[in-house]
């Protein structure tokens, strides 16, 4: 009886040494204060022009050690910022981001991909101006570490992408105003 006990006992502990360790999904809402969203684009060939948008809130759900979760950010169109007040008016209007019709454009992961430990890339749908296209966002830099003044867990990343704008209805002036637009976020989210 006792040989059958330490045999059933062994058995028991060597699986559960042997399973891998259960996955736990973690939240990570975004740092307001921290997070924007930036795009680029070539102007008539002079020069790089960079805008950004100053309202944008991110939802990260992060398992590690599954290597999964999701990623959804909504970008307030209404609070991009050229630095020029009467360029914010006319890249809202009808021929570029149409905020009155779409206040609001989105990013919802369908797949994060990673390379070893590292998050190098995520897959999902971008909605602009009502359409929706698959895009792939680039993922330069990432990391989780306990935040320092906030005494949680936090994660960082910066991601981009290359858009055509012509495939969101937002074409005017191409291609002297390159069609090609570099989209990119950097996220900083707190643990929920």
């Amino acid at each position: 009886m006792k040989k059958t006990f330490r045999i059933v006992l062994t058995a028991a502990l060597a699986a559960a040494f042997a399973a891998p360790a259960l996955a736990a999904p973690e939240t990570f809402v975004s740092d307001p204060n921290h997070t924007f969203a930036r795009f680029a684009y070539r102007h008539m060939g002079f020069s790089t022009q960079e805008s950004r948008f100053d309202k944008v809130n991110a939802t990260v759900v992060l398992d590690r050690a599954a290597r999964t979760g999701s990623v959804e950010v909504t970008i307030d169109t209404r609070s991009v910022s050229t630095g020029s007040a009467m360029f914010n008016e006319h890249i809202q209007g009808e021929d570029f981001l149409d905020t009155a019709a779409y206040p609001t454009a989105t990013f919802k992961s369908a797949k994060l991909n990673f390379k070893d430990d590292v998050l190098a890339s995520i897959d999902g749908q971008l909605t602009l101006k009502g359409i929706t296209k698959p895009v792939t966002l680039t993922v330069a830099d990432f990391h989780c570490m306990p935040h320092p003044m906030m005494k949680k867990e936090a994660c960082g990343a910066d991601a981009s992408a290359t858009v055509k704008r012509t495939e969101f209805n937002m074409g005017k002036y191409a291609p002297g105003v390159s069609d090609e637009v570099t989209i990119s976020v950097a996220i900083e989210g707190i643990k929920k």
